[in-house]
């Protein structure tokens, strides 16, 4: 498999909401840093726990947005909603042995348009 192949199976897995199933396309000792937070989680086991705990309202949806991959590394940009809850993901993951070795994720939370720039752009509702 490409490392394109391994990180789409992953997001095919997370679909799912089977994290334990989604573990398998993660490194035993996978890395994911969340750089806003200065988190580091490590190890497929916490991975899994993190993810089966989050707060949610029913099931997560992912929409694969944008994929873009250079060798090893695979960068992508997810939305993801509970129907609730509404969030962006972009990872940047490092692809080692066939495995998603490290991820940097970064979660961006929507900010109000700068007044003074009204002048040069629209503002645009997705």
């Amino acid at each position: 498999m490409t490392p394109k192949d391994i990180v789409l199976a992953y997001w095919d897995a997370m679909k799912t909401n089977d994290f334990t199933k989604a573990s398998q396309w993660l490194s035993p000792d996978f890395e994911c840093f969340w750089p806003q937070s200065a988190e580091v989680i490590v190890g497929r086991e916490n991975f899994v726990a993190i993810n089966a705990h989050y707060p949610a309202n029913g099931s997560w949806k992912f929409d694969l947005q944008s994929i873009v991959c250079d060798g090893a590394n695979v960068v992508t940009d997810v939305q993801i909603t509970d129907g609730v809850q509404k969030a962006q993901a972009i990872t940047f993951h490092t692809i080692k042995d066939g495995l998603i070795h490290r991820q940097r994720e970064f979660w961006p939370d929507p900010m109000d348009a700068q007044e003074w720039r009204a002048q040069w752009v629209k503002i645009v509702r997705e």
